[in-house]
């Protein structure tokens, strides 16, 4: 069960593959891009949802749209080719719970709302276009699962609004910094935002929807604040489509999965000491006070007959200036690090 809390607790990174509709519209794609998001470690996938005749106006949906990523002679006939069925749906999630990853979608209208609390989807994705669309958020929220806000075209009175929305009905939110543009130019993610949301709703899990074409935004907002992470996916970049060229393929999210894996690691703790890891190389290239020449037994120490060689092991370079003028009270051969037992106080 998809636990916000647990996420925010333990400071894990949360990763969704977002499928969208780069299946093209085939169940046996999807399916096989459920397994490899699995593979790669994706912790969850996301499809969307949308019940085109009742969410476009029928001169959008007879909109003659002829272009290479069209799937139809129309803007609706492209949509319908592009939407699965409940059944279909079925299918898909029967998979993923086989396989053990989380499918979830987002829908755009109040049919899909209903279609997919049929199939008691385990949580929900509002889109960044319907940030300002209350009453679908409303009917989401009061379904009691976990709701990921993603914010793109929004300012923070819309987030705020939407959050006020949400939070009446539902506490289990993340709220996911986003551009929404497709690609967004990195000059456009203003990833700083993140650490305003952290702030302004530190009751909630903070994420990030990627529209960045590569893999350098996620570890970033790990450091800013950020647990969610979704990524576009695909399995093939030059596939039809519109998302296609700017999602990840497998390598790629691979990638993306675990150098954001990594980034709690490499933080690590804040104590700075002597690692035991470091002591083989340091013990070979820090220096010891050595004698340079011989040094015959009551002998003044100067920088004439005593100097810094590696390796360490004897008095610390810092030593160099105490021991200066002092009378050796014993000989020392060239390279024998200097004793301070064996100098005058």
């Amino acid at each position: 069960m998809l636990d916000f809390n647990k996420i925010k607790k333990h400071n894990k990174s949360f990763v969704i593959a977002e499928i969208g509709h780069n299946h093209q519209g085939s169940l046996d794609i999807a399916l096989e891009m459920i397994r490899v998001a699995k593979e790669c470690g994706a912790d969850a996938v996301k499809l969307q949802k949308r019940d085109n005749k009742s969410l476009f106006t029928d001169e959008l949906y007879n909109l003659t749209y002829d272009n290479k990523n069209s799937y139809g002679i129309t803007y609706g006939e492209h949509r319908e080719r592009l939407e699965f069925s409940k059944n279909q749906f079925k299918e898909l999630i029967k998979f993923s719970n086989k396989i053990g990853i989380l499918l979830f979608a987002t829908p755009f209208d109040f049919k899909s709302v209903e279609l997919l609390s049929s199939l008691k989807m385990p949580a929900y994705k509002i889109a960044s276009a319907d940030l300002t669309n209350t009453p679908l958020q409303e009917k989401i929220a009061k379904l009691k699962k976990p709701i990921f806000l993603s914010t793109g075209g929004g300012r923070l009175a819309d987030i705020t609004r939407a959050v006020k929305t949400i939070s009446k009905y539902n506490k289990k939110l993340c709220i996911m910094h986003c551009t929404a543009a497709y690609p967004a130019e990195i000059s456009e993610l203003n990833l700083n935002v993140i650490t305003v949301l952290k702030k302004k709703y530190s009751n909630y899990l903070i994420g990030l929807s990627d529209h960045e074409n590569g893999i350098d935004a996620g570890p970033l907002a790990y450091m800013l604040g950020a647990r969610v992470f979704e990524k576009h996916f695909t399995l093939n970049r030059s596939w039809k489509g519109t998302d296609q060229s700017f999602s990840l393929e497998p390598n790629g999210l691979k990638r993306f999965i675990r150098n954001i894996g990594r980034v709690p690691t490499m933080l690590g703790s804040s104590k700075k000491e002597f690692l035991e890891n470091e002591k083989k190389p340091i013990k070979k290239m820090a220096k010891s006070i050595v004698a340079i020449q011989n040094i015959k037994k009551g002998t003044i120490l100067s920088k004439k007959n005593i100097g810094l060689k590696s390796p360490s092991g004897g008095l610390p370079p810092y030593f160099l200036s105490k021991i200066i003028g002092k009378k050796a009270k014993t000989s020392f051969a060239k390279d024998q690090k200097i004793d301070i037992k064996k100098i005058t106080k």
